[in-house]
């Protein structure tokens, strides 16, 4: 029977009418397999028996059948694609899922070259249903872990197409020009490509706005299993490369700051399906993964992505941003993005007072939610870098109100970040902090006392030290009053401006007070009872009594010297009443108490002199 047939292949003189049969006999086994999967309707589907067989051939056969089974099954997809018979494109895509899912890990490099060159074609179709089901198998295949190394394979291609899938439709309800670029700024080139390309296909496909969010749906999961299958790995390529991320990342942050995402029109009504929260999903994880070598790699792109799009003002996409980012990290690695901030406000020094208050806000929402550790090695560099920006902002004076609004607002900003980075410092820290602060005003001579420096520097200076003593807890005044911190904090009191005079004071009112008692000393009262008062009083430790033993005639010398000053008003005397108060009830020990009275008498006498 088999010589008839060959004779029946081979003869010249006539027509062989059973040539199928002949060919299907002299094909190998497993072409034979592969062929026996596939139904003669389409739409019956897999054939599973003969799909099982297949699976027990391939896992009991030699490693090599595999592959043989893998490059047949690319010839057929091939010509199945060419032909457009689809419906046996999702068949053998649903069989070559299987055969992933079933076959030993050692086994499959020999078959994922295949299988990856026919996702590969499948996305290169332009029809929207091969796409996606490429991208499905893809990710299947990104979730099995794999023994053995594969030190050529690359996902370039993937990394680059996924990338392009996540901007479809993305001319839908925007401005665009005549070659149908959306109107944006400062595009990178490869974007501008990706725009062009996904604009022109699908408008060419017709696409609706439901059926682009079904490219971009597959184009975010497929970059997920891209950074799954390869951020462990590395033998593979190297998906933290600048070529990689800067196509990663704008894709995801396009899809998370795109509000037309949450209508009510999307297809899906789960939020988990839309892209926006895919996109957050993978965002995420790739922040999970990087490592302390990575991050760079991944922010850099981030706040290149803000720059280009003008998305820092307003700042609630950045915020998210970057809020992601610090609940993302690694804890330890959590001061990297701090140092990664601060340098990109550096590269904004002369712009717009908007753009620098927004990097500064998402500063501050780093610090609220880094750990203890998070400003690194180099705190005082830190907080340097801050005071120096600091004063370009004051000495940058513009005649424009609208402009020295922003300036003001860049500045209160920076006092308030300030003040953020000083709580996560251990005390000792924050003492260290305010005589680095300190060290910026003028040394002070007795015939000039600032003279020479612009005030509204001073004031923010001022409004800096005391941001950062809101932050600290006195425990004993030796720590809270070092010499070098104390001796400059008393001779600013005596400045001429007397609302920078009050800063001062109530500098010293949040570093003395340990009890609460300065809201209660605020006004000046003359009360029949003290008792009235419910302050809070205890007994006066041994230190602080050496303390004021030491440094007290200081303090009265400075509160008489600044009752004379001619320029005080009604709140300046409630400062240095409340001042008096304060020593008093925390450190009124009997010798301390007798300064006092003694302090007020003389004060009795000057005034009236004066008077």
């Amino acid at each position: 029977m088999a010589m008839s047939r060959i004779k029946c292949c081979v003869s010249t003189g006539g027509k062989c009418s059973r040539c199928c049969g002949c060919v299907a006999a002299l094909k190998p086994r497993y072409k034979r397999l592969v062929d026996n999967i596939f139904p003669a309707n389409p739409q019956d589907g897999l054939v599973k028996n003969n799909m099982e067989k297949l699976t027990f051939y391939a896992l009991s056969s030699r490693p090599e059948k595999l592959d043989r089974i893998g490059q047949y099954f690319e010839q057929r997809l091939t010509a199945d694609i060419n032909r457009h018979r689809h419906e046996f494109v999702f068949i053998a895509m649903e069989a070559l899922d299987q055969l992933l899912m079933s076959c030993h890990a050692h086994s499959l490099n020999l078959f994922v070259e295949s299988y990856l060159k026919m996702v590969q074609k499948l996305l290169e179709c332009s029809d929207p249903d091969l796409q996606i089901t490429a991208t499905s198998s893809f990710v299947k295949f990104s979730n099995i872990e794999e023994d053995a190394p594969s030190y050529h394979r690359r996902y370039d291609f993937f990394v680059s197409k996924f990338s392009s899938m996540c901007h479809c439709g993305e001319q839908h309800g925007r401005e665009t020009k005549r070659n149908g670029i959306p109107n944006k700024p400062s595009l990178s080139s490869w974007e501008a490509g990706t725009v062009i390309f996904r604009t022109m296909e699908c408008r060419r496909l017709r696409l609706p706005w439901h059926g682009s969010l079904r490219i971009r749906r597959a184009g975010l999961r497929g970059l997920q299993g891209v950074v799954r299958k390869t951020v462990s790995d590395d033998l593979q390529v190297n998906i933290w490369e600048a070529v990689h991320m800067e196509k990663i990342v704008p894709s995801l942050l396009y899809n998370m700051q795109d509000a037309r995402l949450s209508s009510a029109n999307v297809e899906s009504p789960k939020d988990e399906e839309e892209p926006a929260h895919l996109a957050e999903g993978v965002f995420r994880d790739l922040i999970c993964r990087a490592s302390y070598g990575n991050i760079r790699s991944v922010l850099v792109p981030v706040l290149t992505h803000l720059d280009n799009h003008k998305l820092w003002v307003p700042t609630d996409f950045a915020v998210r941003c970057f809020k992601i980012v610090m609940y993302s990290v690694q804890s330890q690695y959590g001061y990297l993005v701090i140092q990664l901030l601060l340098s990109h406000l550096d590269k904004h020094v002369k712009d717009d007072p908007q753009i620098k208050t927004s990097i500064i806000t998402v500063l501050f929402e780093a610090v609220l939610i880094s750990a203890g550790g998070s400003i690194g090695p180099s705190v005082l560099e830190v907080f340097n870098n801050l005071l120096r920006h600091l004063r370009i902002s004051v000495d940058s004076k513009s005649s424009n109100h609208t402009v020295h609004a922003a300036e003001v607002r860049f500045q209160d900003a920076i006092v308030n970040t300030i003040g953020q980075f000083a709580n996560n410092l251990p005390d000792y820290q924050k003492i260290e902090i305010m005589m680095f602060v300190m060290g910026k005003f003028p040394q002070f001579t007795d015939e000039e006392i600032g003279g020479q420096m612009d005030k509204q520097l001073q004031i923010n200076l001022l409004k800096t030290l005391l941001k950062v003593a809101t932050k600290y807890k006195t425990v004993n005044m030796s720590n809270a009053f070092p010499p070098e911190f104390l001796h400059p904090l008393l001779r600013m009191s005596l400045m001429e401006d007397p609302g920078m005079r009050i800063t001062v004071q109530d500098i010293l009112h949040t570093l003395i007070d340990r009890h609460g008692n300065t809201e209660k000393l605020k006004r000046i009262e003359l009360c029949a009872d003290i008792a009235s008062l419910e302050l809070t009083v205890e007994k006066c430790s041994r230190q602080d009594i050496l303390f004021m033993k030491k440094s007290g005639m200081q303090f009265y010398w400075h509160i008489l010297e600044n009752l004379q000053l001619e320029s005080n008003r009604v709140d300046n005397l409630e400062s240095l009443y409340c001042t008096m108060g304060l020593l008093a009830v925390e450190m009124g020990g009997d010798d301390i108490l007798v300064d006092l009275y003694r302090l007020a008498l003389d004060i009795q006498v000057g005034l009236g002199k004066i008077w």
